[in-house]
């Protein structure tokens, strides 16, 4: 008989301990997976529900939709509808409050971080929708009347559904103007439409950008860019020369009977808003101005300082540029002797591709490189149509997962050379916003990011990076000069930097004035007399571009600014560590973000 075995009670309590022990390791990686899933699950479906309800959207973003799960969707170019965005809010709040039921300390590092970076980025999208009618889809300088044509004109063709799905959006483009109008009436009954000058200038704007004679001609850009992309495919394989011509003979029908009457449309329905009595003024003058230009400059800028720490950051900077040129001009008197006669520097390159290769020998072990295939970039005009309506130059994005073709626009209108063009190919390519976006693209692919990641903007955290490497730009125009051994022209190039940053400051300070202050344009134009703006047209033109368009300076000059303290606070952080190229990585590595998460981020890492 074999003798049975007891336990002793220390021996029950230690595997009842062990029991326990195991019960709660699985209650502890179950409730982990848990909130990891849910993430997962949230931030999948925001970013497929996202991608399918803005096909225009979609396409920037993504060249081969199918590769991120998506597939089946109707090709919208989505209009505005007050019950739309309504939706919207309701939409943004459930998203958040999904999100906020998370606890990032059970999420994977990256994806806590995404958490954090997404919250702050609905809670500021939710501030600003709470405003209704602030906001102007149809600016003189910006607006969707001006801006759909190019984002129509450079829709890429990488296949027949490509077509297909351009083609759907352009005959929607009389519900989507007709949505504007009705913004815009519904801003009237609310009191908040833009003056007649600024009415008059977009209806300017609808009668010029598509024409009947250049329809009938065959000669508007939207004809002959779709001609050029049809052609590619043609030569391709990817179309037949049957299915060519019925592309080529849909696309002139639908620019002849649905969007030259859309733009017609628009332009008659914005006559009937015109009230001359309405004058021209910042949103200071209105009844929530201020504080809609408060979550305004927050979601614009990513910054989170008060307005009134802002004022302060910017006069500080306004006073150190100011001395760094009154410094340079005293210590160079023959450089100062030339700069007040406003002669122009003349630089060693003339055109952008040898400016272009310039650039990216000198950012070579300053900047991380960029893996994968060769990067192309195309130098191309403005159209015609366009050139009264555009910037000097500008870049388009490049989808996520193509992005080896580029293209950089120059408005030869607005003709720039020399230095202006070296350092704006600086802010619109290298080491700029091509530079950024290639960079950013490839680097998120290879880690796998969460999709949702996209859909994080901050125009400061973008436009603050090209305005930071413009400046490095002007230095490596001065190391460029005195390599030719032109010293004096190195110098008036740095003085040209400090007077740059020097006039972003100014406007910036401005942008807060009208708009937050409520100065009115004869404060303003005494503000630029005394910094020799005196003629009324200047002046007045100055005044309503910014009236225009709020917050976008301070987008790239605070932007500049908060990036200035960042790198200083890495310094400080990472002492002998620090390095030019380590911060760069950061930077890029951790956005697009919000300056206070990313001074967050530089508190947890290491360099």
């Amino acid at each position: 008989m074999k003798k049975r075995s007891s336990l002793t009670l220390r021996q029950i309590l230690l595997m009842s301990a062990l029991v326990l022990a195991f019960a709660a390791m699985t209650l502890f990686l179950f409730t982990y997976k848990k909130d990891e899933k849910r993430f997962v699950n949230i931030t999948s479906r925001l970013f497929a529900g996202e991608m399918a309800g803005n096909t225009l959207n979609m396409h920037y973003t993504l060249a081969r939709p199918e590769d991120f799960g998506i597939y089946d969707y109707d090709p919208v170019l989505p209009g505005y509808s007050a019950e739309g965005a309504r939706q919207g809010r309701i939409a943004t709040e459930n998203i958040l409050a999904a999100l906020r039921e998370l606890h990032p300390e059970r999420l994977e590092e990256s994806d806590a971080y995404l958490c954090r970076l997404l919250k702050r980025y609905l809670e500021s999208s939710l501030d600003l929708s709470g405003f209704s009618y602030y906001s102007e889809p149809l600016s003189p300088s910006s607006g969707m009347q001006s801006q759909l044509p190019i984002l129509l004109a450079e829709y890429t063709f990488r296949s027949r559904q490509d077509v297909e799905d351009y083609l759907k959006l352009l005959d929607q483009t009389d519900e989507y103007f007709a949505s504007l109008l009705t913004y815009e009436q519904e801003k009237a009954a609310a009191g908040l439409l833009m003056p007649a000058s600024g009415l008059k200038s977009v209806r300017k704007q609808c009668d010029t950008i598509v024409t009947q004679q250049a329809l009938n001609d065959g000669t508007h850009f939207l004809q002959t860019t779709f001609q050029e992309r049809i052609q590619l495919l043609l030569e391709g394989g990817l179309l037949t020369k049957a299915e060519a011509d019925k592309y080529l003979a849909v696309n002139d029908r639908l620019l002849k009977t649905v969007v030259l009457p859309a733009y017609t449309a628009l332009g008659d329905g914005l006559i009937l808003l015109e009230d001359e009595s309405i004058p021209l003024t910042g949103l200071g003058a209105t009844r929530q101005g201020k504080e809609y230009y408060e979550a305004l400059i927050k979601a614009e800028t990513g910054s989170s300082r008060p307005v009134s720490e802002i004022q302060e950051l910017l006069v500080a900077r306004f006073n150190a540029e100011y001395d760094a040129i009154r410094q340079l001009l005293d210590e160079y008197p023959a450089a100062a002797k030339r700069y007040g006669t406003g002669e122009q520097i003349a630089f060693p390159y003339t055109n952008a591709v040898q400016m272009l290769a310039d650039l990216q020998g000198r950012i070579n072990g300053h900047f991380p490189a960029i893996s994968g295939d060769a990067v192309n970039v195309n130098v191309k005009p403005v159209s015609k149509n366009l050139e009264n309506y555009t910037a000097p130059a500008f870049y388009l994005t490049a989808p996520l997962d193509d992005t080896t073709r580029n293209v950089i626009y120059v408005n030869t209108q607005k003709t720039i050379t020399g230095l202006e063009l070296y350092t704006t190919l600086a802010h619109e390519g290298y080491p700029g916003h091509l530079y950024q976006t290639v960079y950013h693209n490839r680097s998120f692919l290879a880690r796998n990011e969460r999709n949702a990641r996209e859909l994080i903007w901050y125009g400061g955290y973008l436009e603050g990076w090209a305005v930071y490497v413009e400046f490095l730009s002007y230095d490596y125009a001065s190391d460029l000069l005195r390599e030719s051994g032109r010293q004096e022209d190195a110098v008036l190039v740095q003085i040209e930097k400090h007077n740059r940053s020097l006039q972003l400051c100014l406007y910036s300070l401005l942008d807060i004035m009208i708009h937050y202050e409520n100065a009115s344009f004869n404060k303003i134009a005494k503000v630029l007399e005394n910094f020799g703006i005196e003629d009324s047209a200047s002046a007045t033109a100055v005044y309503s571009y910014i009236t225009q368009e709020p917050c976008n300076y301070p987008k790239y000059y605070l932007g500049y600014l908060e990036i200035l303290a960042l790198q200083a606070k890495a310094e400080t952080l990472w002492g002998d560590a620090y390095s030019d190229y380590s911060f760069h990585c950061f930077y890029l590595d951790n956005g697009p973000a919000d300056f206070l998460s990313l001074e967050e981020q530089l508190s947890r890492r290491k360099p």
